[in-house]
């Protein structure tokens, strides 16, 4: 689909410091930046204590390691849940806490969260106090099944709350009734990370480290962690977790970080001292999700526990491995969903305003990817669907902007009672259990209350740039400031420029890249750029002189020396 560019409106700059050079000046102005958003310190990150129940939580930990009692993190299987589950078990580790374990549940054997059948596994252990990391907030029964058997129960989670909340002995969640922290984008991992900021303290007015003859530790030392998990579960990068993303990437930059992450940039190419956000977000993420995806999280979690490099690169490799697995299913399953569309999107008026789509032998650890493609394709929110056992399907929902995807579920659930059997999730994604026998009816519904709540215009997508540069400004100065300003990311997007360019040399590299000699329409400087993935049935094209590109100025690094690339979002002739 070719999306619309539509150029953003010059805004007043002018509070801006001004060793910003004007384009920056300007990018951050219209992203809505003030001056406190152009400082990363730590020391601007929001308090611990502005946290509804942080405190009492702290206090319930503290307890437990002072009863030395056996205290269970209870993980999600994703890239933010084995980044929580990390970090929490890390800081009390630091904290001296001696009896101390995790429970990442098998996707594929128990589902999502604290259910009844994981407090029973828990028992097992011989959990006495469990922390949920990444998920909890929709686990009722779960956290009443562990209540019955005398355990405590602590929530962290991120995700909103549905009409009522599980009676855990303290809930941590920034998006719950009456909760004053600021930040209501926090991911998972950072909601674990502000607890263990809060129980350091708690630990520290008791008098703890002195009475274990351990140092105060550094949390610092995991915000490497914090960062792969915020950037990984794409959360708005506000200006908090700009901060918890900034210092994460330094540390990585600065070759302090996890062997498993150094593992992890390694085997996809990544040079850590040139590390951006996106690194995090389409290198590491995605081998880390791999683990979860089709296998045991485990796995991923064992990688960012890791502290022997050599381990960690045979980890790491595992993943590369699992995730080339995933990337090969991914594919099969996309080429059979947009052959399934294909009829229907030859005529527009036809094609759904909320698709939906199931096939019974797609792997449900693929299927979220998948609805993000096809999203990504059609301009349309979409939810893909995979057999889950026991005559129940499961599906993961991507939506697009103007659409929260969780309340569309809950108006569908609400106008059609007992058709959904569970779900829960964010505005841009969710998940979802049906009987397999509901899909048909389930699809014409979420198609109409889609076109009930999006407005059309919605269904035409957008290029969003920041303008267009002269051909001055196309030089590696403005694309090392450009890179060094971010983190960019969810809802801070990087920069976007738009132009004419005169194509000079094209060509197919890899299988589908359009690698490109572009020349500014006034003949004045000449430049590289790369286009992924594009459509053969355009490209190359000898005949095509001009184009209208969008981009992204870049610095391509070949064999030590550094020169500028276009990265070409969206390339449509002239």
């Amino acid at each position: 689909m070719i999306h619309k560019i539509v150029r953003r409106p010059k805004v007043d700059d002018s509070h801006l410091p001004n060793h910003l050079s004007p384009i920056l000046k300007q990018v951050y102005a219209s992203r809505g930046c003030t001056v406190d958003d152009c400082e990363l310190a730590l020391a601007n990150l929001l308090r611990p204590d502005t946290l509804k129940d942080v405190g009492k939580a702290a206090a319930i930990i503290a307890d437990a390691m002072a009863k030395q009692q056996s205290i269970l993190i209870v993980g999600d299987f994703d890239a933010d849940g084995a980044t929580s589950t990390s970090v929490c078990l890390l800081a009390l580790r630091m904290m001296g806490a001696t009896n101390v374990d995790y429970l990442i549940p098998n996707r594929f054997d128990y589902g999502y969260g604290l259910s009844p059948e994981i407090v029973q596994v828990a028992r097992q252990k011989g959990a006495e106090l469990l922390i949920t990391v990444d998920n909890g907030i929709s686990s009722i029964e779960g956290v009443a099944a562990a209540k019955a058997l005398g355990m405590q129960v602590v929530i962290t989670d991120h995700h909103l709350p549905g009409n009522s909340v599980p009676e855990a002995d303290a809930i941590v969640n920034p998006n719950q009734l009456g909760c004053g922290f600021a930040s209501k984008a926090i991911a998972g991992v950072g909601v674990a990370f502000y607890l263990m900021s809060a129980l350091r303290a708690e630990l520290r007015g008791r008098g703890w480290y002195q009475a274990q003859g351990i140092q105060e530790p550094n949390l610092a030392t995991l915000l490497d962690i914090v960062a792969l998990g915020t950037v990984a579960d794409v959360v708005s990068l506000d200006t908090n977790n700009r901060i918890l993303v900034d210092a994460g990437l330094k540390r990585v930059r600065a070759g302090r970080c996890r062997p498993g992450i150094t593992a992890l940039l390694e085997v996809a190419k990544r040079n850590t001292s040139r590390i951006v956000a996106s690194d995090f977000g389409f290198a590491v993420g995605p081998r880390l999700n791999a683990a979860g995806r089709l296998d045991e999280m485990a796995l991923g979690v064992e990688t960012l526990l890791c502290d022997d490099m050599m381990r960690a690169r045979r980890m790491a490799s595992e993943l590369d491995g699992l995730n080339a697995e995933r990337r090969e299913l991914e594919t099969g399953m996309q080429q059979e969903a947009l052959k399934s569309l294909e009829s229907l999107s030859l005529d527009e008026a036809e094609l759904p305003w909320g698709i939906a789509l199931y096939q019974q032998d797609w792997h449900q650890g693929v299927i979220g990817i998948l609805a993000s493609r096809i999203k990504d394709k059609y301009h349309r929110p979409v939810i893909a669907f995979a057999e889950a056992g026991e005559g129940e399907i499961k599906g993961s929902a991507r939506s697009i902007k103007g659409l929260h995807m969780r309340d569309l579920l809950e108006l569908i659930n609400a106008r059609h009672p007992g058709m959904i059997i569970k779900f829960g999730g964010h505005a841009m994604a969710a998940g979802l259990s049906l009987r397999a026998g509901e899909f048909e009816r389930f699809a014409r519904a979420y198609d109409e209350a889609v076109r009930e709540l999006l407005a059309p215009e919605l269904l035409t997508g957008e290029i969003v740039s920041d303008g267009e540069l002269n051909p001055a400004q196309l030089n590696m100065a403005l694309a090392r400031e450009l890179r060094s300003a971010g983190p960019w990311g969810q809802n801070f997007p990087e920069p976007i420029f738009d132009g004419v360019f005169r194509i000079l040399q094209q060509r197919i590299v890899g299988e589908r890249h359009l690698k490109l000699v572009l020349e500014s329409e006034c003949g004045q400087t000449m430049v590289d750029a790369i286009a992924f993935n594009v459509d053969l049935t355009t490209w190359p094209d000898a005949t095509i002189q001009y184009a209208e590109v969008a981009y992204k100025l870049d610095i391509n690094e070949f064999r030590g020396n550094e020169s500028l690339q276009l990265m070409v979002e969206q390339i449509e002739p002239k």
